[in-house]
């Protein structure tokens, strides 16, 4: 590393200690006790990478020699208040955050009070109603998601099975709360079974909800392109949502409806349509057994804070993504990230079977199957006429119109077969095939329609207390994109302290490249140290069907973490 580039760096790593030292030196004041004592507790997450030209990968170059995003959380828990901290340090953060990402400072502070009842908060907080249909604010920091509310919430449940919550307050967008947009929300939750006893008898739980949200924004110029005419943007919009669950025994029934406001915004292409989500799931579980089917309708169900905002920012509410979350490199090479702007209609079902030891298809050890299916279509959607004549811009339309039950072009779907196989007390195995398709034209903007069939053998080997040896092996074959990958992973795992990996993911059907990464993980007390270096491909990390694009880099990754 050149001299120029050094010092920036160690100035970085430095930074890094800092919080680490404050970390540590709170959890030496540590004073907890469980008869309403005061405990302190926190941690300290830094993540960075040092980057390297690659033009086989196309990395972009770094002004920076190390790339970083680190937090240092600290909160105080007691019988009747707590309090909280977080100071984030993210001066050159990794590639593919916003811009508006950069910066440093302390975003999130808090002193929550309990009384007879009541619940109070104020400061920056996070919270969700239902299903987070109208409202779910939350942080997920590889996405870089940070959408807490500023401001004030109360919750009471003075009565048993009774649970009301009122807040209000400024949305947080990276390191800019604006004034000129306003929260407001409340919700009721009841527990009937709790009410009524007869039903807690019968072994039934029965819960019920609803709730409001409101957001006020100032009035904003928005010209119709290719026009003088100007929209009349609502400065305030509303939404509301009702669900109601029920139990008994290994079933269970959700339903959950919501509806939204004229909301013209970026992701509507500022038109004038209302929103809706409708929600139906079921499930069933019992010993060696579990089974889950559920189906989703939206439409225009993007809610932000700031009418104008992109990418992941100011989303005041989260739309579930009815797809299957896969942990294995090949089967998440192309993930779904919900449509909630447009809408769509979603279908999930999984069903999980262990067959028990010492049967014909069991074995010696038992054997577990799970298969997973995700379909998801477009809304059957025609389109209201431009209002500038020989346009195709739809600002300030309808929006258009939709027959409840018509679904429109395939946007995803993904079908898979999982068998967890124990052939010895020290060797199992699981199998997987996955067949999936994928509108990248649809997720991504451009592509068109992939049709992927995905196997992964996942072997490990438990050669003593201590040793663990793992092996990943996929395979994913399509005709379109960059067509066929593999991947292969070798993992040993030294108990309790230590986990070492090389892996390489391998484009052989088109570009020949290698996306080859060497590890290795240890693990002390409340400390855990991650050192790897490689290749990153290009592509999109998701989370819930919020994504985040990645630019590919090659480098030095280094991932501290304490906890205490």
């Amino acid at each position: 590393m050149r001299t120029s580039r050094l010092f920036p760096a160690l100035r970085s790593v430095m930074v890094a200690a800092a919080f680490a030292y404050a970390a540590f030196t709170a959890s030496a004041f540590t004073i907890g006790s469980n008869d309403g004592g005061v405990a302190l507790h926190g941690s300290v997450q830094f993540t960075g990478l040092f980057p390297e030209d690659d033009e086989a990968i196309g990395t972009e170059h770094s002004d920076h020699p190390l790339l970083f995003n680190s937090y240092a959380d600290l909160n105080m828990i007691s019988r009747y208040v707590d309090a909280g901290i977080r100071l984030e340090f993210m001066k050159w953060p990794l590639p593919g955050f916003d811009p508006d990402f950069k910066g440093w400072g302390v975003p999130h502070v808090y002193v929550k009070g309990r009384v007879k009842g009541f619940e109070l908060t104020g400061g920056t907080f996070y919270e969700q109603f239902g299903s987070g249909f109208i409202l779910r604010t939350y942080e997920e920091r590889s996405l870089g998601i940070d959408n807490s509310i500023l401001g004030g919430r109360v919750k009471w449940n003075g009565v048993r099975g009774i649970t009301i919550t009122a807040l209000g307050g400024l949305q947080r967008r990276y390191w800019d709360w604006k004034k000129q947009s306003q929260v407001y929300g409340a919700d009721a939750q009841i527990e009937i079974s709790t009410l009524a006893p007869s039903l807690a008898k019968r072994g039934v739980s029965w819960t019920a909800g609803a709730s409001y949200v409101l957001k006020h924004e100032k009035e904003q110029d928005v010209v119709i392109p290719g026009s003088d005419m100007r929209l009349n943007l609502p400065t305030s919009v509303s939404a509301f949502d009702v669900r109601s669950e029920l139990r008994k025994g290994a079933w269970g029934v959700l339903a959950e409806a919501a509806w939204k406001g004229q909301d013209p915004s970026f992701d509507n292409n500022y038109t004038y349509g209302r929103g809706s989500a409708y929600m139906l799931s079921a499930t069933y579980s019992r010993s060696g057994m579990s089974a889950l089917l559920q189906a989703k309708r939206s439409e225009n169900m993007a809610y932000r804070s700031q009418r104008m905002g992109t990418g992941t920012a100011a989303f005041l509410n989260n739309m579930p993504a009815f797809a299957y979350l896969h942990t294995y490199s090949l089967p998440a090479l192309y993930p779904y990230a919900t449509q909630a702007a447009p809408g769509e209609w979603a279908f999930q079902g999984s069903f999980a079977y262990t067959f028990k030891r010492k049967t014909a298809l069991g074995g010696k050890y038992g054997t577990k199957i799970k298969i997973n299916a995700s379909y998801i279509r477009g809304l059957d959607r025609h389109l209201d006429a431009p209002l500038i004549e020989g346009s195709d811009v739809l600002y300030g339309t309808d929006w258009g119109k939709t027959s409840f039950f018509g679904m429109g072009q395939e946007f995803y779907h993904d079908i898979n077969l999982q068998v967890d196989k124990k052939w010895s007390r020290s060797v199992s195995q699981l199998f997987m095939y996955m067949n999936q398709t994928y509108n990248k034209t649809v997720v991504e903007g451009k592509g068109g329609m992939i049709h992927a069939n995905i196997f992964v053998v996942d072997t490990k080997w438990r050669m003593s207390s201590k040793l663990t040896l793992r092996n990943e092996l996929q395979y994913l074959h399509t005709r379109q994109d960059q067509k066929d990958w593999a991947y292969g992973l070798l993992e040993l795992s030294i108990a309790p302290y230590l986990m070492i990996s090389v892996s390489d993911m391998w484009n052989c059907g088109d570009t020949g490249t290698h996306y080859y990464m060497g590890g290795v993980a240890g693990t002390y007390r409340a400390n855990r140290l991650m050192l790897s270096y490689g290749r990153t491909r290009a592509g999109f990390d998701c989370s819930g069907g919020v994504c985040r694009y990645v630019p590919a880099s090659r480098g030095l990754n280094l991932t501290y973490v304490y906890n205490f």
